[in-house]
């Protein structure tokens, strides 16, 4: 459980912790964040996470400029404080407080906000299970490559899938699925497996680019391209990928059975290959 938070440059107590009412990221939801990983008390995928969130950062034209070494040790301080084995940190960056103006502010610090989530990654029900998957509008802005705290989109979808008995949702547009509410979308059919290109239509999904990076040392193909849902649903595996579920393979979508409605071979394999490497690169720190 979370017992210590920090809110720029301090630790405090998460009864303790404040923030201003005019913070933008409060008032017009002005601001980026990223969610890491940890296993063994490390950070996993680092570079990738800092990567995402300059160019969220930058897109967003907020001038918040810092070392990764800073920002690294800042957030390991954090873990050591909570005294976080598993889990997840989750990182805000706003662009600061202001009179509340649409117009950017000059000369305003960003805020900075941070904590974290003991949850279990390696061992949960869902990725040796699977689970259900249900098909919902995708209502977002468009620029969702942007890792935005904005996500009224992302709530009302998670909330549309969860009246539905559906452990996350698939989100389609223009009769194409863009991406899983909170993660990555996946198919697999014939040992190849089918996401979406990237765009400014999803968000450039960190496990994501990693499994890109792992097909040159792996049995399988990775094809970027468009697919519906009644592809999906005829494929032979399906899977997501996020922060918090690594790879879980999916099982069901609007309640038809993917396959014989167990989690895959090549989704399996998927997933034992990222754990190694999230174990490897934690134990290398």
């Amino acid at each position: 459980m979370t017992k210590m938070v920090y809110i720029n440059g301090e630790y405090h107590e998460k009864e303790d912790a404040k923030i201003s009412i005019f913070d933008r990221g409060f008032i017009f939801g002005d601001g980026v964040y990223e969610v890491v990983p940890v296993i063994n008390s490390r950070m996993a995928d680092q570079q990738y996470f800092l990567d995402r969130l300059k160019r969220s950062l930058n897109e967003l034209q907020i001038n918040f400029h810092f070392l990764d070494s800073d920002l690294i040790s800042v957030l390991n301080k954090l873990i050591g404080l909570n005294q976080l084995i598993e889990g997840v940190v989750y990182l805000q960056i706003t662009r600061g407080i202001a009179d509340r103006d649409f117009i950017f502010p000059e000369d305003t610090p960003p805020s900075i906000v941070a904590f974290v989530m003991d949850i279990p990654l390696i061992d949960t029900k869902e990725s040796s299970e699977g689970i259900s998957v249900v098909s919902t509008t995708d209502l977002r802005w468009k620029r969702r490559d942007i890792k935005s705290i904005n996500l009224l989109g992302q709530c009302l979808a998670k909330q549309d899938a969860h009246s539905r008995n559906g452990k996350e949702g698939w989100m389609v547009e223009d009769g194409y699925v863009t991406e899983g509410v909170s993660s990555s979308a996946y198919i697999i059919k014939d040992r190849r497996i089918i996401t979406r290109p990237l765009s400014n239509k999803i968000l450039p999904g960190v496990r994501r680019r990693t499994l890109l990076e792992m097909q040159s040392n792996a049995e399988f193909e990775i094809e970027e391209r468009l697919f519906t849902l009644q592809e999906a649903i005829a494929a032979d595996e399906a899977f997501i990928t996020s922060a918090t579920q690594i790879v879980v393979p999916v099982i069901r979508i609007d309640g038809q059975q993917i396959a014989d409605g167990e989690p895959g071979v090549i989704t399996k394999k998927l997933r034992q290959l990222y754990i190694n490497k999230l174990i490897q690169e934690t134990s290398d720190q």
